[in-house]
């Protein structure tokens, strides 16, 4: 189930305001979808960036998902077209995929990923022994996956608007 595009009650917990956030942001990248056709989510407005359209940048939020969850914080094997040596954006390259299987995907990510956070204290720190990031605490990681989200969210603002027009705020 998508999470509301409802901001976290002003004096909440940490951990409620963390996850309550970075839910807010997974929903908007829902929302910027909706009523968007899969030949319009494939398609590229950006001449310097072609693999950031509307259905890659959703591929991108579920294996940035899969990383710093699964892979930096739990320490599970780094796999997945960000891991490949396949070509640079491999995890925005999804032609010929459904934009509802892509979004399906990333809604499953993000459970999973839910699930991950609500076992483990904010200051667990990550256990994946080959890269550095995995340092982070997981505080640390809900800041940065907020962060991330809404930056591209920000991203897909701008790409709806010069695919179709569509333009909202939050």
């Amino acid at each position: 189930m998508i999470p509301p595009r409802i901001r976290p009650h002003y004096t909440a917990d940490e951990r409620t305001q963390l996850v309550g956030w970075l839910d807010m942001q997974r929903a908007i990248i829902h929302w910027k979808c909706e009523g968007l056709s899969d030949a319009d989510a494939h398609r590229p407005v950006l001449p310097a960036s072609p693999h950031m359209t509307m259905a890659g940048v959703v591929s991108h939020m579920r294996w940035v998902e899969h990383c710093w969850f699964e892979v930096m914080l739990m320490g599970r094997p780094a796999e997945g077209p960000m891991f490949d040596d396949g070509p640079e954006d491999a995890d925005m390259r999804v032609d010929g995929i459904p934009l509802a299987q892509l979004l399906d995907e990333y809604d499953r990510q993000c459970k999973v990923s839910n699930e991950i956070i609500a076992a483990h204290s904010l200051d667990d720190v990550g256990r994946h022994p080959d890269f550095r990031a995995a340092a982070a605490n997981l505080r640390w990681i809900l800041f940065h996956m907020i962060e991330e989200t809404a930056r591209h969210a920000g991203h897909m603002d701008a790409i709806r608007e010069l695919v179709d027009g569509e333009r909202g705020y939050y």
